[in-house]
């Protein structure tokens, strides 16, 4: 692992002297970043997390270039190859991330480097940045608007038999393809599968109707799939069985064996998960509720979101919570599980507020949704100036009606629809529509990493003089 930072040469000093700049945004953001060594240090420390000798070994990349690519990443939204290209391509991001005109690292490296961040570091990286900008007099933080969006995860339309059929292929390709290159003699007699899922896997998506015979059809073709699920599960196990108990003289290839059962055992158990909810739902006739449903093996902490969307009624991935102040800065946000109810955020975005920022809000702003009497009662708890969120169904009363005809109501209101614009950033600018990272941790890091650079950019532009000029307060 190599140190935290690298030296220049005579050819980034050549490069200076002929004229070669950052982009003004990028350049604001390079200062910052230099201005902040706390942000390297904490990288640095997710680096050699765990490593007995960090200095020794072949060299990796440095922690000011993993963050500055980190950064970068997001920002412009690139995947990993694409990333490295330009990083290479160009003198201007080499000069950003670090690299001069030293040797630009692959693209898997960047990405065994970002899986080392932490969303807790991440987390941190966050509120240094927030704090400078506090430092800076930017934002005071006395005005917050709120609201919730959700991020998909990288997974298909989840269906019982494409479930089934993910769980019979990946269970069969570690058998066949993994432990019989390995230790053969596991695999002895033990047939493949994988044709016969396929197709009455397929049969089943084509069989719309499922009324009268067609329906008694329809269940025969997932009697059918759900035996050969089973069937391929109990050889799974068994194998590995098999395998585990077989004695090595090769350290080696006992350790990749083990890796190997530990997959077949974890990719298993989650079938066996889509075996009971689909025999529940097909021949029980039960109703299975949404916490207690598999929809992806893949990735088996997404949650199924529905928002009421008129175009999008159902989701697959975790909702996530975003708090925005006056000037555009995001000072929190979390991904939840499950699918609750705007109004319970209320609470712990008003405790995290006072608890980094340590002042009580002039204002805070949301949508209908964040409306509950929990919610209002957690306002007057933390002392909020004016509470601006609409009432949730019911008549209003006249006290209510007067105030949400008012002027200052409106004007709160109005504020509120701001972070729309930064949602729609995020989503179409930052990446986090969809995110393609595995796991429930590096979700986290994925968001946290999209909040990072949308704070980033958005100091740059104050720091330059591009951001629109800052609404006065509508605080009462």
């Amino acid at each position: 692992m190599r140190g935290k930072h690298l030296q220049r040469s005579f050819a980034d000093l050549e490069f200076e002297l002929q004229g070669v700049a950052l982009d003004p945004v990028l350049k604001q953001i390079s200062d910052v970043l230099d201005r902040h060594g706390t942000l390297v240090d904490l990288v640095h420390a997710d680096l050699v997390r765990g490593l007995k000798r960090a200095r020794t070994g072949r060299e990796g990349l440095r922690a000011v270039q993993v963050l500055r690519s980190f950064v970068l990443w997001r920002i412009k939204d690139w995947p990993y190859r694409e990333l490295r290209d330009r990083i290479a391509d160009g003198y201007t991001l080499r000069q950003f991330t670090g690299f001069g005109s030293g040797k630009v690292a692959k693209a898997d490296a960047f990405q065994r480097s970002f899986a080392r961040l932490r969303p807790e570091t991440v987390r941190r990286l966050n509120q240094v940045v927030l704090d400078a900008i506090i430092k800076l007099g930017l934002e005071d933080a006395r005005q917050v608007r709120v609201d919730t969006m959700v991020v998909e995860t990288n997974i298909h339309y989840p269906t019982d038999s494409t479930l089934l059929w993910d769980g019979v292929r990946v269970l069969s390709r570690l058998m066949h393809h993994g432990l019989a290159e390995l230790l053969p003699a596991a695999l002895v007699g033990v047939p493949n599968r994988t044709r016969r899922a396929r197709r009455r896997m397929q049969e089943i998506v084509r069989m719309r109707d499922r009324k009268g015979k067609r329906r008694r059809a329809w269940q025969r073709k997932y009697a059918d799939l759900l035996s050969v699920t089973a069937e391929v599960v109990t050889q799974a196990r068994a194998a590995a069985t098999a395998a585990q108990a077989t004695a090595l003289n090769d350290p080696l290839k006992k350790i990749l064996i083990d890796a190997l059962c530990q997959q077949i055992a974890h990719y298993a158990r989650l079938t066996e998960r889509v075996i009971d909810q689909t025999r529940r739902r097909v021949f029980a006739g039960e109703t299975v509720a949404a916490g207690d449903k598999l929809y992806s093996i893949f990735e088996p902490h997404t949650d199924l979101i529905k928002r009421g969307k008129a175009r999008k009624p159902v989701e697959f991935g975790h909702k996530v919570f975003l708090a925005e102040s006056r000037c555009g800065f995001i000072t929190d946000y979390r991904v939840l599980d499950g699918n609750p109810v705007d109004s319970d955020q209320v609470q712990p975005s008003l405790t995290h507020h006072q608890q980094h920022f340590g002042q009580r809000l002039d204002l805070y702003a949301g949508d209908r949704g964040f409306d509950s009497a929990s919610a209002r009662a957690a306002a007057d708890k933390a002392q909020v100036v004016r509470l601006c969120i609409p009432q949730r169904g019911g008549q209003l009363s006249a006290e209510r009606a007067q105030e949400q005809r008012s002027r200052s109501f409106k004007q709160g209101q109005r504020f509120r629809a701001g972070i729309e614009g930064t949602i729609s950033v995020l989503m179409r600018g930052r990446g986090m529509n969809r995110c393609r990272l595995s796991g429930r941790e590096r979700f986290e890091m994925f968001v946290g990493a999209a909040v990072l650079a949308i704070n980033l950019m958005r100091l740059a532009a104050l720091l330059t003089g591009r951001k629109r000029r800052v609404p006065k307060s509508i605080a009462a």
